[in-house]
């Protein structure tokens, strides 16, 4: 299972996007906080939508509690920082559990937690000049990365809704 990692997310709207994609793509999230909004339903209904409902989710007061509810586990970091792209951790074996903490919008994870998982942290390529990209389209990208390391396992590859032969009538 692929488990997203928000440290003290800033923005609602990411946010929702974010709990949007892991829904559709089966991800469980992880909220650190403090969060820079509240998690009701008025702040994050255009984003999330009523996908909100059907995400997997837990919110933590602070990393240390994050830490001690989750003893043993492997996480990935996204940062500038790092020189070694997503791409090339392997993420194929759909019986492991992949973590994946991504930054705050303004700072980023702490240097602190880098530090000392140098090993693990991995970077979105980009053009020299920019700084960073956008918090929910980095969410994305490294979710459907691992996805197609995985084949798109369980995920519906043909429209389910309308009927897979929608655009044929």
């Amino acid at each position: 299972m692929i488990n997203v990692i928000l440290y003290q997310p800033e923005i609602h709207y990411n946010t929702g996007n974010i709990m949007r994609t892991c829904s559709s793509s089966g991800a469980k999230l992880h909220l650190i906080g403090p969060l820079g909004f509240s998690l009701d339903d008025e702040h994050l209904k255009r984003s999330a939508m009523d996908y909100k409902d059907t995400l997997e989710y837990e919110y933590y007061e602070s990393y240390e509690e994050f830490v001690k509810l989750n003893p043993n586990i492997k996480i990935h970091y996204i940062t500038r920082y790092a020189s070694t792209p997503h791409s090339e951790f392997d993420f194929s074996d759909i019986s492991e559990d992949y973590y994946i903490m991504f930054g705050k919008e303004s700072t980023g994870i702490p240097k602190e937690i880098l530090a000392n998982n140098l090993d693990y942290c991995m970077r979105i390529p980009m053009k020299p000049h920019a700084r960073s990209l956008n918090l929910s389209n980095c969410v994305a990208i490294v979710i459907y990365e691992i996805l197609r390391q995985q084949e798109y396992f369980s995920l519906a590859t043909s429209e389910v809704i309308k009927g897979e032969d929608f655009l044929l009538k």
